[in-house]
């Protein structure tokens, strides 16, 4: 195909913004895992600076005439191509952004980084008045964002859209009511189950440096290579990457629990998603995951459907017993097994079973809509927070620090941003049932301690195509139907239905 003129000046264009954005992204990187903490206020104008930059650049005048010009060549394109996706996805989210003023991007980026400072003293001291002011000027940035937008009946749905492309808050609530009808007979049913023989298994004192090393080997039989990737410690793990070969994966080591090694898993499950990324969308706004939700499929396949499946731990249960002989020695995969597929409500969201997980979610999801729309105060909020703990999940909660502060996303402003946890649970299932249909000896291989046929066919159906596409276009490219919380429900009653793990 011959060069366009006007599309490369476009794609240097962009270009430029994507260098921006990695560079903030490894910024960021680095304030949750080396800066000093006295150097977060010049981190946070160097952030502030680089978004201003990068959203100037992107909705300047120059870009919409780029795009007008490019309307026939486009016309001309394949949909699916490489060309017409950047152009057409350019589009939607210059149209989208052209109505943001840039200093509130920059205004948004600094209330991120002081909110992230004030909420790491707040957490542990369980000081919410501390993280209120914090918050409210978070709240009071979302709500100027929306009115950059025209009046809409559902406000939620411009800060979701941020998240998962396209997705709408009342798409949104009929899943998770579903999910929610399901989970919560699930959950009771698992109360009445006697596991206490499970009490003791994970229940010890687990040294964070062994632990370090089994996570380092779990991740390098995933797929981790030294020289594109790191594996770091941080307050709350999380994932981010500077460009598709420079991923930067976190996790927390407890000496108390091994949540750690579900935790790396998670967050490798980003991670490959990102590297994985076709080199040819490399520096447009198509080289990174279609939307958060497909993202979070992709981190609690290989934490959960992986990591907790009993296929893997067939091949890595012994390797863990000799990291850890005196708590694990004597205790039967079986045991162990069952032990960390145990559903019972608990505190924290990181910390839940696959059962609990998504009422965790719904929580925060119905109670964002709330703050957005004044029905709950800032005042209030811990006490809404509590008083649904124990409706959903019958767990009451004893301070901040384990209720409304545990979670670092309302620091940085991103409302709209919990949804797309559930949302992948649910998109999981729907990939996992097509990877077991195209790989039927898929068990046989993660016994053997194989994952490369996993790791190449999300990377030749899914990982390639970057945002090309919508969530639920890819979605349905990848499974053959939309969004469907079906075969997630049934995964969850086939394990842990009438009878415990098995």
């Amino acid at each position: 195909m011959d060069t366009n003129p006007t599309f490369e000046k476009l794609k240097a264009r962009l270009a430029t913004v994507a260098d921006l954005a990695g560079a903030a992204a490894i910024l960021g990187w680095d304030r949750q895992v080396m800066m000093p903490l006295a150097g977060a206020p010049v981190r946070g104008e160097q952030l502030a600076t680089l978004s201003r930059i990068a959203h100037q650049t992107f909705v300047s005048p120059e870009t919409g005439k780029l795009l007008d010009e490019l309307q026939s060549y486009e016309d001309s394109l394949d949909p699916e191509s490489d060309e017409a996706s950047l152009i057409r996805v350019t589009r939607r989210d210059f149209e989208k952004q052209v109505r943001v003023p840039a200093e509130l991007r920059a205004e948004s980026m600094r209330a991120a980084n002081d909110g992230y400072v004030v909420w790491l003293e707040a957490k542990p001291k369980s000081d919410y008045k501390l993280f209120r002011p914090a918050l409210e000027r978070n709240l009071d940035l979302r709500h100027q964002y929306v009115e950059c937008f025209d009046t809409t009946e559902e406000p939620y749905d411009l800060l979701l859209d941020d998240f998962e492309r396209g997705m709408k808050t009342a798409e949104v609530r009929e899943i998770f009511a579903r999910l929610k009808d399901e989970q919560r007979r699930l959950i009771d049913a698992a109360r009445e189950r006697d596991d206490g023989d499970l009490d003791d298994v994970l229940a010890q004192r687990f040294s964070p440096e062994t632990q370090r090393e089994v996570c380092h080997e779990i991740v390098n039989l995933f797929g981790f290579r030294p020289d594109t990737w790191r594996l770091d410690i941080t307050e709350h793990p999380f994932a981010t990457n500077g460009w598709i070969d420079d991923i930067r994966i976190t996790t927390k080591y407890h000496d108390d629990n091994l949540d750690a090694v579900f935790s790396t898993m998670h967050e490798y499950g980003h991670g490959i998603y990102e590297h994985q990324v076709d080199r040819a969308l490399v520096r447009t706004p198509l080289s990174r995951g279609a939307s958060l939700g497909l993202h979070e499929s992709q981190s609690r396949m290989w934490e959960n459907l992986v990591g907790r499946g009993m296929p893997f731990w067939r091949f890595f249960y012994g390797r863990l017993q000799r990291a850890f002989p005196q708590q694990l020695g004597s205790v039967d995969l079986d045991a162990f097994y069952r032990a960390i597929n145990r559903v019972r409500p608990s505190l924290i969201r990181i910390e839940s079973d696959e059962v609990t997980y998504n009422m965790h979610i719904i929580l925060r999801f119905e109670l964002e809509q709330e703050l957005l729309h004044g029905r709950v105060s800032l005042d209030d909020l811990p006490d809404a927070w509590n008083q649904r703990m124990w409706e959903y999940l019958g767990v009451d909660v004893p301070d901040d620090r384990h209720g409304v502060l545990q979670d670092v996303h309302w620091s940085s402003g991103s409302m709209g941003y919990f949804p797309t946890y559930a949302l992948g649970n649910v998109i999981s299932v729907q990939i996992w049932e097509k990877i077991r249909e195209d790989i039927p000896d898929l068990d046989e291989q993660f016994e053997r301690g194989e994952f490369t046929s996993l790791r190449e066919w999300l990377g030749d159906r899914l990982h390639r195509h970057g945002r090309k596409f919508t969530p639920q276009e890819t979605v349905q490219k990848v499974t053959g139907s939309p969004i469907d919380p079906e075969p997630y429900l049934r995964y969850l009653n086939e394990k842990h239905g009438a009878a415990a793990p098995a």
